[in-house]
């Protein structure tokens, strides 16, 4: 029995080659899905019940998809929309963490933001990233 399973995972890993298999982004529509699904059971949200066997159809077919460059454009455009969600609420952890330490300022030609120490009064910041100057009080 146990020879039929081993026989079994490598007919399977044969057969994944050069397939694009689990990633972020199926993972993130699994559970979209998933969630939708259930919340589809409620009468009031039943509308939500294509969306949700559409999200779970998808993730199956990227996963066995053999269109790798395809599938890998698909992903890095999910984690550049995702990484930008994560770093503002990084940010706002990391404000929130040194708030009685140093303050923190947007650069008017950039958007860049800027740490600067608390308690030096009018200070001439320089941005890093552009180089303008601009004095602001800490």
């Amino acid at each position: 029995m146990k020879n039929w399973f081993q026989n079994l995972g490598y007919k399977m890993q044969g057969w994944m080659q050069g397939r694009c298999g689990q990633d972020e982004l199926n993972r993130a529509l699994s559970m979209g899905g998933l969630i939708l699904l259930l919340l589809s059971m409620i009468p009031a949200l039943s509308f939500l019940y294509p969306l949700a066997f559409a999200m779970v159809v998808w993730s199956i077919f990227r996963c066995y998809s053999k269109k790798l460059d395809r599938r890998r454009a698909e992903r890095d455009a999910y984690l550049r929309f995702t990484g930008k969600i994560k770093g503002w609420f990084s940010l706002q952890k990391r404000r929130w963490k040194e708030r009685r330490t140093h303050r923190y300022f947007r650069c008017k030609q950039c958007r860049a933001s800027l740490r600067v120490p608390r308690g030096k009064g009018k200070i001439r910041i320089t941005c890093p990233h552009c180089g303008c100057k601009f004095e602001k009080k800490t």
